[in-house]
């Protein structure tokens, strides 16, 4: 949906929305930050939403020339994006809620499982700030760990945290975590641990990030292989009239072949039919002067 708004904006100018509800407000701000967030805009242009007026409140989105004055770099952050984690585990997200109640999930010490319920809170609560889903994780888990799936414009990407050592009697081994990104991509990161100058707190932007370009570049790759069936069904339908083209002239070259046929034989007949007329009288007349000679004798 971001990249349509994008084409449309392109095309149309301004994309306005009539009588909105809270709800489309919020989605069409989401679809505008995802398209911001991924460097959709056209080089050069910015997106900007206003009220309009009309037979309802509306809003009017479309494209400005230059960066918003008040942006900030646009530049990477090592990090990503700041994610608040809470401190203690009250307000769950109800996936998160369920994993805390779940006691054959996330078997660690219980420092550990707090940490990793905290963790994931984090995560889901700024998910679900950015418009995503949260959801329950359609792969299982092994007993020591837990996750949640992350649904980005129809995907869903499952994230899950445990102890990164839990067999190891050393105490500063024994207490790492490490979060997993499932399906990753060839070449795209996928695990985050616990670093001297990085906690997994602070990765929490970079996670999200992470799942973010995925989905990006899950949707291109969606978008591609529309086309491609696209263009598989535009060239079937091409090839079926040339071979039906080529059925009719085939047919029609039958049918002139067997009447080109009937008509040579039609000719053929014809002309053995005068042939033998013409015998035929050929004959008549020898008998009829043999017939005068007998008179005459």
């Amino acid at each position: 949906m971001p990249q349509e708004l994008i084409e449309r904006l392109v095309v149309e100018g301004r994309v306005r929305i009539t009588d909105p509800d809270d709800d489309e407000v919020a989605e069409w701000r989401r679809v505008v930050n995802y398209a911001k967030r991924h460097g959709l805009e056209p080089a050069g242009k910015r997106i900007e939403k206003v009220p309009y007026g009309g037979p309802g409140p509306g809003l009017e989105l479309f494209l400005a020339d230059g960066p918003h004055p008040n942006a900030r770099s646009q530049r990477p952050k090592e990090n990503g994006d700041p994610v608040p984690v809470p401190s203690r585990l009250g307000n769950l997200h109800p996936i998160v809620t369920a994993l805390k109640d779940d006691e054959r999930r996330l078997v660690m010490p219980s420092a550990l499982r707090r940490r990793s319920l905290l963790l994931l809170q984090g995560l889901a609560a700024e998910a679900v700030r950015r418009g995503y889903e949260v959801r329950k994780a359609g792969s299982s888990f092994y007993p020591r760990e837990g996750g949640v799936d992350v649904a980005v414009d129809g995907f869903a990407y499952t994230v899950t945290v445990r102890q990164e050592f839990p067999e190891s009697t050393d105490p500063e081994r024994s207490v790492r975590l490490v979060v997993e990104l499932a399906h990753g991509l060839t070449g795209r990161p996928g695990r985050w641990r616990d670093r001297k100058t990085r906690t997994l707190e602070e990765a929490l932007g970079l996670i999200l990030g992470e799942i973010e370009a995925r989905a990006v570049e899950d949707a291109r790759r969606r978008q591609e292989e529309q086309q491609a069936r696209l263009a598989r069904g535009l060239r079937w339908q091409a090839a079926m009239g040339v071979a039906k083209e080529q059925a009719v002239r085939e047919q029609l070259a039958q049918a002139l072949r067997e009447e080109a046929a009937r008509w040579q034989e039609a000719v053929a007949l014809s002309a053995y039919c005068n042939a033998l007329e013409r015998r035929i009288g050929e004959l008549n007349g020898v008998e009829d002067e043999s017939a005068l000679d007998s008179a005459r004798l």
